[in-house]
């Protein structure tokens, strides 16, 4: 049995504050020829569960929260209650997956055994099927997850390993305890100040409101969800012409969507109007398989108010650098080890007391995943597709997570259904931006 660590027990508190949140993450597989059998799939589920003696486990909170929740073994698991069938309706497209895929991300997990499912779509037109694998966000970050998904196909990572379980408090040595109290006010003094002076802009851009956007709000029950694809290699082409990384090409399409969005619903596309949470792996190699949250943050203002893309590319490589050499990831990260080492009761009600405030200083989030770089299989089926998606919370109406697999990347939109009607105006205006930058690329060659 292992604890629960600071930010797996902040996505459980976020979720409890609203009902109307579910915060799972998926991966999405479009798989080519027919569908198997339910014997055989089951068969697939139970070899991950062999390398993955979490997805075994179940939450267990304690009285008042004075200890952190743990994972503990569910003594009545059964694989029935996390694999699902699902067929679509007619025309049984991609357009009724996306719904399907909308509806799985509204919906709650059981807290009473382990926090995942598995979604077979047994009739996609094009003679494919699909499968829906979801975990609650306190489980696995996006590379975890990603891992987990891997771990269904069959060509499956070689070697696994359990994350190592925390130590009990209690097992602390006295000697360094004692040590460490002695040093506490020179340490803590200078990891005050130092991570004071780094999260400064990012406490400002969270507390401080932009101006009234149709982008942040209260949220509802339902979600809609939407696509983007384009290849790896045309990013790497732009990003080579212009001096920027896959991700600052990525992200720079995504201001331009923002942008055709807020002028398509009769809004300004002001300067620091639209700020987007961007989180940053902060995990190992060696822990790749580790099935927990290992991340942290940078907040940016996206370029919305530039009209020009290549400008506006620019203006996402340099304020996405910057943020980077302030160290702001490494700061939060510091933060969360900080309160790993406080009472999990005083973690806990810290972050329910944060939920109690409403943010009206984030707009978006966009977290970019590197998935498999070889096509995978899923019971003997081609694995064409893998499309990621996010929960929205904190009243960010829309998430984007970006995926690359097998030389394809893709932009996995989720929003709340009752705000974002317009949803599909996103995916088609990233694909659009791409092909200009594109374009303009193979012009300054």
């Amino acid at each position: 049995m292992s604890d629960f660590g600071p930010l797996d027990t902040g996505f459980m508190e976020l979720e409890d504050s609203d009902r109307h949140l579910s915060i799972a993450i998926a991966a999405v597989a479009v798989v080519a020829g027919p569908v198997p059998g339910r014997a055989q799939f089951d068969q697939t589920v139970t070899r991950a569960l062999s390398r993955y003696g979490r997805l075994r486990q179940r939450m267990r909170r304690t009285p008042l929260d004075l200890t952190a929740p743990s994972w503990e073994d569910d003594p009545d698991f059964r694989l029935s209650r996390h694999v699902r069938w699902a067929a679509l309706p007619r025309p049984r497209d991609e357009s009724a997956l996306r719904e399907l895929v909308g509806e799985e991300l509204a919906r709650r997990f059981d807290r009473e055994h382990p926090l995942w499912q598995v979604v077979v779509v047994d009739n996609l037109a094009g003679d494919r099927w699909a499968v829906i694998v979801k975990a609650h966000h306190s489980m696995v970050d996006g590379i975890a997850g990603i891992t987990v998904f891997e771990s269904l196909c069959d060509e499956a990572p070689e070697s696994v390993s359990e994350p190592p379980e925390r130590p009990a408090d209690s097992a602390v040595d006295l000697t360094a305890t004692v040590s460490a109290a002695l040093r506490f006010p020179y340490t803590a003094s200078r990891f005050a100040i130092r991570t004071a002076r780094t999260l400064v802009p990012v406490l400002r851009a969270t507390v401080v409101p932009t101006p009234t956007s149709s982008l942040n709000g209260p949220l509802g029950r339902r979600r809609r969800y939407a696509v983007a694809r384009t290849s790896l290699a045309q990013l790497h082409e732009i990003g080579a012409a212009f001096d920027a990384t896959v991700n600052d090409v990525a992200v720079a399409a995504l201001a331009g969507a923002y942008r055709r969005l807020l002028c398509g619903r009769g809004e300004e596309p002001a300067a620091d109007s639209v700020r987007i949470v961007i989180p940053v792996s902060m995990r190992p190699t060696q822990a790749k398989y580790a099935m927990d949250n290992r991340v942290s943050v940078v907040i940016a203002a996206l370029p919305v108010d530039v009209g020009d893309p290549v400008h506006r590319l620019r203006a996402v490589h340099e304020r996405i650098a910057r943020h980077r050499a302030r160290g702001e990831a490494e700061a939060e990260a510091s933060l969360l080890t900080l309160a790993g080492r406080l009472p999990a009761g005083v973690a806990a009600w810290a972050f329910r007391l944060a939920t109690r405030f409403p943010q009206r200083g984030i707009s978006a989030l966009a977290t970019n995943v590197p998935g498999p770089r070889h096509p995978l299989r899923i019971a003997g089926g081609e694995v064409e597709q893998v499309w990621p998606a996010m929960p929205v919370a904190m009243r960010l109406r829309t998430t984007v997570a970006m995926l690359s697999y097998a030389g394809r990347f893709t932009f996995g939109i989720t929003g709340d259904y009752d705000t974002t009607p317009d949803i599909d105006l996103i995916p088609a205006a990233v694909t659009e931006e791409i092909e200009t930058l594109l374009a303009r690329a193979r012009v300054a060659g």
